[in-house]
C-alpha cells in the first residue's frame, strides 16, 4: 500500500497524522500552507518566538482545511512539543542551538523529529539518529530540501547497479562570501525572507551545509575544501567533473559537489558497469557519452516534507540519514576581521561562514564545526578574514546544549 493510499485510509477513519511545527518563517508557513491540502494529516500545533507567525500560519491552515480543529499556537517549542494532540515534532528553525533541544526533548517525549534544519543534523546527527533508532522512533531529514532529494536519485542508481561518481546540487544564487544580514536585507525583504537566512545562502554557508549532510549520508567526501563549484549546465557539467587525467576538475570520484547554473536542481553522475549498459544509456540519454548525469530540475523545499512526516510515521522509514559515524563537516571561516574579545554570532550572521571539511581534517586540525558557534562564544585573539577558526581561536559556550551533544558525539563515534 502506497503512503498516499494509507493518508486516505487516516483520512477516512477520521484519524490524521498530527503534527507539531517549530518555526512558521518561509519554510514552515509554506510546509503547514500544504498540509492543509494533505488527506489523512492534520497541524495540531504551531510554535514561534513571534507569536504573530504562529497565528498568521494557523490562520492560512485554517482557511484551507476542509476540516476545522483546535490548532495550538505558542511562543514555547516545548508547549507544542509536549501536547498529547502532536505525534510529530517538526524542526523548522534552522537555528542550531534550538534543534538540538528539540531533539533531546523530542526524544524524551517519545516522539518522531523530522528536520527542515540541515545546520542541527550536521552538527550532531549521527548522535541523534542512534538515539531516536534505539527508542525506536524516526529521526530524519526532509524530503524536497536538496540533501534528500540527490539521496534519492543516489539510491536509484546504485540500486540499478551503477556507478554514482559524484552527487550534488545546483546553487541558487551567486556566491558571496561576505554576505551578511545588513548586505543582503533589502533583497531578503523583496522575498519575503529572514535577512540572516539569505545571508546564510549567499555566503555558501547553507550550500556547504546541505553537502555535508548528503557526505554524511552516502559515505562521499568533498573533493576539496569547500568544493570546485564549477559553473555550467548539464553537458558542462558531466566534462568538468570528471578526473583532472580525463580533462576535468577531480582529483578523484565518490565525491559530493555544487554547480552554479543547475539551481534548482540536483543530480548524480553515474557510469554504467559494463559496455552493454552504457550503450542503452547512450541510447536513451541521446549523448554518447561514458558517464551520464541524471538530474531532476527541481526541488519543492518544505512543500515536500510532509511527504517525510508521513514515512516517518506509517512506514518508520527516513528521508536521509546519517552514516555510522561523521564523514564531513561544515567548519567555521572568518568573513570579516574578528577582534580580541568580540563575540560572534553564528550562522547567517557577521562574523563566520561554513566551508565543508573531511570531518577527519576537522577533528585533527581543531578546526570548529560551525553549529557550535551558539550562546556565548568569545575570540581569544584576533582572527583575519578568511582564516578557518580552531579551538585555539575563540573560547565555545560549553553550557549550551549543541556543544553538550557534539562534545557527546566527539566520545562516542571520534
Amino acid at each position: 500500500m502506497t503512503v498516499y493510499q494509507q493518508l486516505l485510509q487516516r483520512e477516512a477513519a477520521n484519524n490524521p497524522l498530527r503534527v507539531g511545527v517549530v518555526g512558521a518563517g518561509q519554510m514552515g508557513y509554506g510546509m503547514i500552507s500544504q498540509i492543509a491540502t494533505i488527506p489523512g494529516m492534520a497541524v495540531t500545533g504551531i510554535s514561534d518566538i513571534n507569536l504573530s507567525n504562529a497565528e498568521k500560519a494557523r490562520d492560512a491552515y485554517l482557511a484551507s482545511s476542509k476540516v476545522q480543529h483546535p490548532v495550538l499556537v505558542s511562543t514555547s517549542y516545548r508547549e507544542v512539543l509536549s501536547s498529547p494532540t502532536v505525534d510529530v515534532i517538526v524542526d523548522a528553525t534552522g537555528v542550531p542551538e534550538v534543534g538540538a533541544k528539540i531533539c533531546l526533548e523530542a526524544l524524551i517525549a517519545k516522539k518522531h523529529v523530522v528536520l527542515l534544519n540541515v545546520e542541527i543534523d550536521i552538527t550532531i546527527g549521527t548522535l541523534m539518529y542512534n538515539l531516536f533508532k534505539a527508542a525506536g522512533l524516526v529521526y530524519s531529514g526532509s524530503d524536497g530540501d536538496e540533501p534528500a532529494s540527490t539521496f534519492e536519485m543516489y539510491e536509484f542508481a546504485k540500486a540499478m547497479g551503477f556507478d554514482v561518481l559524484v552527487a550534488g546540487k545546483g546553487k541558487n544564487n551567486k556566491l558571496r562570501l561576505e554576505a551578511n544580514p545588513t548586505t543582503v536585507a533589502e533583497e531578503a525583504k523583496s522575498k519575503n525572507m529572514a535577512a540572516h537566512m539569505l545571508a546564510s545562502f549567499a555566503d555558501g554557508t547553507k550550500t556547504m551545509a546541505e553537502m555535508t549532510l548528503l557526505s554524511n549520508a552516502i559515505g562521499y567526501k568533498a573533493d576539496v575544501t569547500g568544493m570546485h563549484g564549477v559553473s555550467g549546465h548539464l553537458k558542462e557539467t558531466v566534462e568538468q567533473l570528471r578526473l583532472k587525467s580525463e580533462g576535468g576538475v577531480l582529483n578523484s570520484y565518490g565525491v559530493v559537489e555544487y554547480v552554479d547554473g543547475l539551481a534548482p536542481g540536483v543530480f548524480v553522475i553515474v557510469k554504467g558497469k559494463n559496455q552493454g549498459v552504457i550503450d542503452q544509456m547512450n541510447y536513451m540519454m541521446k549523448v554518447h557519452n561514458d558517464h551520464q548525469i541524471l538530474y531532476r530540475p527541481f526541488h519543492l523545499g518544505s512543500l515536500e516534507t510532509p511527504m517525510s512526516i508521513a514515512k516517518a510515521v506509517l512506514t518508520g522509514q527516513a528521508s536521509i540519514i546519517p552514516l555510522a559515524g561523521p564523514v564531513s563537516d561544515t567548519v567555521c571561516v572568518a568573513k570579516k576581521d574578528i577582534k580580541a574579545g568580540e563575540r560572534l554570532d553564528g550562522i547567517g550572521g557577521y562574523c563566520v561562514r561554513g566551508v565543508i571539511e573531511a570531518h577527519t581534517v576537522c577533528k585533527a586540525n581543531k578546526l570548529i564545526p560551525i553549529g557550535l558557534i551558539a550562546g556565548n562564544v568569545v575570540a581569544k585573539r584576533d582572527i583575519p578574514n578568511g582564516t578557518f577558526l580552531t579551538e585555539d581561536d575563540v573560547q565555545l559556550d560549553t553550557n549550551t546544549t549543541v556543544w553538550k551533544l557534539r562534545k557527546l558525539q566527539d566520545e562516542i563515534y571520534g
